[in-house]
This record gives C-alpha cells, sequence and structure tokens, in this order.
C-alpha cells in the first residue's frame, strides 16, 4: 500500500513505456559493444573458462600423440668374444605399418580435436549464460529496490500529512492507523528486497570480480531485437551437438584403426657385424601370426563404441533441438505479454498518482480506497519489472538453446 515518486526514481530504473529502458549519454550501440567487449574479457579470464582452455590444450596434446607414428624403430647391438675374435653386430629392427593405421588415427585425432575445442566453447557459453542471468537478477533487484525505497519516502511524507490533517480534524485516528500500518508493511518490504539485491549483488561479484555498481546493468540494445529460426544446420553446429558429433566419428575412425590392427604388420631387420674374422651381414623379416587370438573382440567392442558414440549424438542433437524451440516459444510468449503490459500501462502509473492524490485530498475517495489503490498501483509496477525480468531471461536461454549468445558476447575488435 504505498505511492511510487518517478521524478525521485534514478534514471536508470525510469521507464520508456513503463518498460525500464535505461538512459544513457553515449549511444546505445556503442554501450553495447562496450559491454560485449568488457563482458568478453571478464568471462575469458573467469577460473573456470581458464581451467576449460587447459582441458582442451590437454587433449589436443592427446589427440597430436594419437596421430603418431605407430612404431619406433629398435637398435641390438651384440658383442662376444671366441678365442683370440671379437665378434659383434649391430642390427636394427622397424615394424612397418602396413595397413596404414597411422592415417586412420590422424584422422581420429582431427576430430578429437574438433569435439575438444567444441567442448571449450561449450564451457564459454555456459559461463556467459550463468552471467547474464546474475546481471538480470540483479538488475531487476536494483530497480525494485529504488521503488521501494522511493515507495517509503512517499508514505513516510503521506503519514507527517495524515497527523496535520488529523489535528485540524481533516481526518480521523483510524485514517492515521492505516498509513502507519501501510508504512510497516513498505518498511518489512523494503528490507526483503535490498536483501534480495545483495545476494544478487554478492552472486554478481563472484562471477565478475571487475564488476561495480558504477557499471550498471545491461543496456537494453544489448539485446537482439529478434531471434532468427535455427535450422538443423545451425542446430549441429551447436558446441553441445558439434562436440558429440565429432567424438562419433572419432569413434568411426577408432573402429577402423582396431579393423586394421587386428591385420598383421612385418617386421624388418638389417644386421651388420664381424663373426669369426669374417664380416656378417643379415636381413629378416618376420610375420606375427593371429592364430590363437584374431583380435575380433577388439573389433566387436570398438564397433560397439561407435554405435554408442552415434547414439549420443542423435539424442544430443534431438534434445537440442526441442530445447531450443521450447526456449524461443517461451520468450516469445513472454515478449507478448510484455508489450501489452507496456501498451496498457503507458503513461497511466504516474497520472494515476497524481489523481489519486487530489481525490483522497479532496475528500472523494476514502484513506482506507487510497491506500488499496496505491497498493494496486505499485504491484502493477512491480509486476512488469518482473515480467521483463522472465522475459529477459527467456531471451537468454533461447539465445543459450541456439548457440548465438556467443555472438552477442564477444569482441567487436
Amino acid at each position: 500500500m504505498t505511492n511510487i515518486n518517478f521524478k525521485c526514481l534514478p534514471k536508470a530504473v525510469r521507464f520508456f513505456s513503463l518498460g525500464f529502458l535505461c538512459s544513457f549519454a553515449l549511444s546505445p550501440q556503442v554501450l553495447a559493444d562496450d559491454w560485449s567487449d568488457w563482458l568478453a574479457i571478464q568471462i575469458n579470464q573467469h577460473p573456470d573458462v581458464l581451467a576449460a582452455k587447459e582441458r582442451w590444450h590437454g587433449s589436443n596434446a592427446n589427440a597430436e600423440a594419437i596421430s603418431q607414428p605407430i612404431y619406433n624403430p629398435e637398435l641390438s647391438l651384440e658383442a662376444d668374444r671366441k678365442g683370440d675374435e671379437n665378434n659383434y653386430a649391430v642390427g636394427v629392427e622397424q615394424t612397418i605399418d602396413l595397413w596404414n593405421r597411422r592415417a586412420v588415427n590422424a584422422n581420429q585425432a582431427a576430430h578429437l580435436k574438433t569435439a575438444a575445442m567444441n567442448m571449450f566453447k561449450q564451457e564459454v557459453l555456459n559461463k556467459s549464460e550463468e552471467v547474464l542471468t546474475a546481471l538480470i537478477e540483479w538488475q531487476t533487484a536494483d530497480q525494485a529496490a529504488s521503488i521501494a525505497q522511493s515507495q517509503r519516502q512517499q508514505l513516510n511524507s503521506m503519514l507527517d500529512l495524515v497527523d496535520a490533517r488529523q489535528k485540524s480534524g481533516d481526518l480521523s485516528a483510524v485514517d492515521a492507523e492505516l498509513t502507519f500500518l501501510s508504512l510497516s508493511q513498505q518498511i518489512a518490504q523494503v528490507a526483503e528486497i535490498e536483501s534480495s539485491l545483495m545476494r544478487a549483488e554478492t552472486r554478481l561479484l563472484e562471477l565478475l570480480p571487475h564488476w561495480t555498481r558504477s557499471k550498471g546493468g545491461l543496456p537494453e540494445t544489448f539485446w537482439p531485437s529478434a531471434i532468427p529460426a535455427a535450422s538443423d544446420e545451425k542446430l549441429r553446429q551447436h558446441p553441445l551437438v558439434a562436440s558429440s558429433e565429432a567424438i562419433w566419428h572419432s569413434m568411426k575412425e577408432n573402429t577402423e584403426s582396431a579393423r586394421r590392427a587386428s591385420k598383421p604388420d612385418p617386421t624388418i631387420g638389417i644386421n651388420a657385424g664381424r663373426d669369426g674374422g669374417a664380416n656378417l651381414v643379415g636381413l629378416s623379416v618376420s610375420v606375427p601370426l593371429h592364430v590363437r587370438n584374431n583380435f575380433s573382440a577388439e573389433n566387436r567392442a570398438a564397433k560397439s563404441m561407435e554405435l554408442e558414440a552415434e547414439a549420443n549424438w542423435i539424442a544430443t542433437f534431438r534434445k537440442q533441438r526441442v530445447d531450443w524451440q521450447v526456449a524461443r516459444g517461451t520468450w516469445q510468449r513472454y515478449q507478448h505479454h510484455l508489450n501489452s503490459w507496456k501498451a496498457l500501462s503507458a503513461d497511466r502509473a504516474e497520472n494515476s498518482e497524481q489523481l489519486l492524490k487530489r481525490q483522497w485530498q479532496s475528500g472523494d475517495i476514502s484513506t482506507s480506497d487510497y491506500l488499496l489503490a496505491l497498493n494496486q498501483r505499485t504491484e502493477s509496477l512491480l509486476a512488469g519489472i518482473e515480467l521483463e525480468k522472465q522475459a529477459q531471461l527467456a531471451l537468454t536461454q533461447a539465445l543459450y538453446q541456439s548457440g548465438l549468445l556467443s555472438t552477442i558476447i564477444q569482441p567487436k575488435n
């Protein structure tokens, strides 16, 4: 049961068609670009993202190890003495990658690198969504706190006016009591809203240590005005989908590598030395006989891993497509209702404040009706704040599920 004087609110929470669009000294696009640059730097410097980057580098190193030659040459040296003769032999052996497993492994390594890169992109995407959510929560709490504090000031002024009118006999003691009760409720509401603001600010500082209140919240021009429908091809580029697809392709190469590994690779050796005073030169060829173990179990295991990876990719893609459709539909509904609320409330909040005040002062409405009307008006304004919050959270989710979130949070130069 409170009153709001919009002229007392800071510019950061004034309404444009009651839609909380902020006013800025800089041009909107410049400010949005500045925010994108600053956010990208802060997110890339977050410890979770730095840890993910190191995991990416480690995965790349492991992938490079897979692509290396399979067999190293072997050097052998023999020496003995028979009577007066010193005998020795030096040999080199090399197993030949006859079935070119290295080429298959190199293809597998390339897919593993792609998967690792997309896993890193997914971590950046997750952190971006987390940061934007925290910024939206703080911005909403800050707006609500500013309104609640202004309402408290208005009620304090109203209580003084009621006391003066009571002493003059214009109002009864009941009117003063009703105003006092409303002010008491408002104090409790201010305490609750300010506590929410402190929690939101603490969370934001945890994610963005270099953020300050002077930095404020996200500018309205930071958000895209529309989200294009994502085709299946675009959704396949989502980091989560792309990484699972790359893992599937790597498992296909792994199956082929296992199949080729079941085929024997020959080993060729060359020996040279002296034996009994005569020069010795020898050539050896050995071929393993896969008789007792034909490695069919390894082939079946590799094929099962491939089929599992394929199923995981299909499931991930289907889920991502559904999640994207749901997120986009949810945002569209919230945006539709937010636009309706703006159109309904445009220019009415401030006018209704003055109208109600004049009617109460002239005695056209009672104090209880006046306080009830002010309370309903306040609830409408707070509902608008909450509606815009949910719309922005839904937009964040839609951008996250489509993978487009990374395109609006990145350096512009």
